[in-house]
């Protein structure tokens, strides 16, 4: 295994043992609707993240002087993740139904997919974070075009890989959960998540 591709895992590591939104999501999802639901929501992280690693890698001097991205991305970013926490705190536990109908599935992996997608991307944090892979790249003057991408491989296989074991323990997991459980769950999902949105606010004001 080349040195980039094991740098890259190692990164990739270190960014999954950070506790933010994206784990609380990711953990209530596979309690609440299953694995197959969790893995379209790390899905629609590893998305963002693609996204990022694109626009970062080729657009690193731009956005490293666009400050005022950063902001807006705070105040917005801040904003949606209050809206999800108050919308965990006012839910009401229903009864999971036991069966649904093709479109209704369908319709649940596109809405797993785009909650994964906008937490992961509204966070300025994330872009904060793959702006500084980027420019550590850009400064390994030893890489090829190819450990490049053995590089960012590494991270975002590693990410995603942890995110699908992280949903799949849940889910096994979830035979032990309660209803009291799932109803304080949303709850501390909930004050997190508005925990999280006033500090993307803060840093947006400083």
């Amino acid at each position: 295994m080349s040195q980039a591709l094991l740098e890259g895992v190692s990164m990739g590591l270190l960014l999954s043992a950070m506790i933010g939104p994206v784990f609380f999501t990711l953990i209530q999802s596979s309690l609440e609707n299953g694995f197959r639901y969790a893995a379209m929501v790390a899905l629609g992280i590893l998305t963002s993240d693609t996204l990022y690693v694109l626009l970062t890698f080729f657009g690193i001097k731009f956005l490293a002087e666009a400050t005022y991205f950063e902001s807006v991305l705070g105040y917005v970013g801040g904003a949606i993740l209050i809206g999800f926490g108050i919308s965990y705190l006012v839910k009401k536990q229903t009864a999971k139904p036991e069966a649904k109908v093709d479109e209704v599935r369908r319709a649940k992996k596109r809405s797993a997919f785009l909650k994964g997608f906008s937490i992961n991307g509204i966070n300025p944090f994330v872009l904060l974070f793959w702006i500084s892979i980027a420019s550590l790249v850009h400064l390994k003057e030893s890489y090829d075009s190819a450990d490049v991408w053995l590089y960012y491989a590494g991270i975002l296989v590693t990410v995603f890989s942890i995110d699908l074991t992280k949903a799949y323990i849940a889910k096994k997991l979830s035979q032990f959960v309660t209803p009291k459980f799932m109803f304080w769950l949303n709850k501390a999902v909930g004050i997190a998540m508005i925990g999280f949105g006033f500090r993307l606010i803060w840093f947006a004001m400083g």
